[in-house]
């Protein structure tokens, strides 16, 4: 709990919980009033790409202001753009304007000022602690993301069976408020500057393109960011789905399977945290995907509600497990001149391939059942896992623990 001791870190830790808290209770929220209003399971898939793929699209920009103006700056101008947009996303379900497609519409635009975000949000935690306590950092960042992904859901889970949608959609706009003020009370980052060069977008990334490929273990990051998207991401929009056609239980129940994915977070977290005794990121990136894959294929095929809550704690472990430790890896390698640029491509890769996994999986759910569709995408996380281990030479898992590079100064990039 290193990073704890850092006052800035601290205070925007609080403050990322509550406004996440409510983003998940927004999360669970859309994909239920969607599949409520269609009854299809490709419109979940659907809620989902229309927040990650305007993030994908977003993104380079994204990583160019993180890398071009001070981070704080850039989350407290997109932050509270979030926040009105997720108010007109509650005036519109009160106002009964309950079209599918005009959800969709208001969760692309906040996609689009998450993708804008983004790249700044995961660079501020390295501005908020020195290098020895990056990993803590980047672990409890990723842990606060897992703890809303409990808490919210069973708040969300608990309105919708009593107070209904509106209440959901208005807790979720009011959260961003918090957020909003924990940047405002961080002192860190105030008057931070970037020193790259002032040439477009496709230029700046073309400089950061470049540098990636000198880098196998960032390459191995994302490569295990689209496996984890793709094959491993879409389980959580199809709590839902299982919810209503396979379980046959209510949306209190379906906020306890979702609150159980952020319980197995909680478990994992001393594993991944960092210190003296922890393992090494490659080690912890193998066990989560081999561990991931069989826990995927036990949902698909649970028998019932308490055996497949039992696997979600297992998938919600393996996740952060995954997740935490390539996000560490590629803020210890990664030169600090391109740290935005390259954290911008990371999120691309995740947000590309969640949204298509979300789509292919939901269109073969409706096809196959929704068993038979996560069975599948078990059996091939699997594979593609085999694959992955038996790689070797300069592309090889082991690269995830590669040290900081520091051949490029500030100067160079420039």
């Amino acid at each position: 709990m290193s990073a704890f001791r850092h006052r800035d870190y601290l205070i925007f830790w609080i403050g990322a919980l509550l406004s996440n808290t409510g983003s998940w209770i927004l999360n669970l929220t859309v994909p239920f009033v969607l599949f409520e209003l269609t009854g299809s399971a490709l419109w979940v898939g659907a809620a989902v790409a229309a927040q990650f793929l305007p993030m994908f699209v977003f993104s380079p920009w994204g990583g160019s202001l993180a890398d071009h103006f001070p981070r704080r700056q850039v989350l407290l101008v997109m932050q509270t753009f979030m926040g009105v947009a997720a108010l007109v996303l509650w005036a519109l379900w009160v106002a009964d304007l309950r079209d599918p497609w005009l959800l969709l519409g208001v969760m692309a635009i906040i996609g689009a000022a998450n993708g804008l975000s983004m790249p700044s949000w995961q660079g501020f935690v390295h501005d908020l602690v020195p290098r020895e306590d990056l990993q803590s950092a980047v672990t409890w960042n990723s842990l606060q993301f897992n703890a809303a992904r409990a808490i919210g859901p069973a708040i969300a889970g608990l309105l919708l069976a009593t107070l209904g949608p509106a209440w959901a959609f208005g807790i979720n706009a009011a959260s961003f408020g918090c957020v909003v003020l924990a940047i405002m009370l961080v002192r860190a980052g105030r008057h931070a500057l970037r020193t790259i060069r002032t040439s477009g977008v496709i230029r700046q990334f073309s400089d950061a393109g470049r540098y990636l490929t000198t880098q196998p273990g960032l390459i191995l990051s994302m490569l295990v960011a689209g496996i984890i998207g793709f094959l491993g991401n879409p389980v959580f929009s199809f709590t839902v789905v299982f919810a209503g056609a396979v379980f046959d239980v209510g949306p209190l129940q379906l906020g306890l399977m979702n609150a159980a994915l952020g319980v197995g977070a909680f478990i994992s977290a001393p594993l991944v945290a960092g210190g003296r005794w922890a393992p090494q990121l490659s080690r912890l990136v193998k066990a989560g995907l081999l561990t991931y894959t069989g826990a995927l294929i036990v949902f698909a095929l649970a028998p019932g509600y308490i055996v497949g809550i039992v696997a979600l704690v297992v998938i919600g472990g393996c996740f952060l497990t995954v997740v935490a430790s390539i996000n560490t890896a590629t803020q210890v390698i990664v030169a600090d001149p391109f740290r935005g640029r390259v954290l911008a491509m990371r999120l691309m890769v995740f947000t590309a391939a969640a949204p298509l996994g979300s789509l292919t999986w939901g269109a073969v759910a409706d096809v196959t059942g929704p068993r038979a569709a996560m069975v599948i995408a078990g059996v091939l996380m699997g594979l593609v896992t085999v694959a992955l281990l038996a790689l070797r030479g300069s592309v090889r898992l082991s690269r995830l623990d590669d040290p900081h590079d520091e051949s490029i100064t500030a100067a160079e990039s420039a």
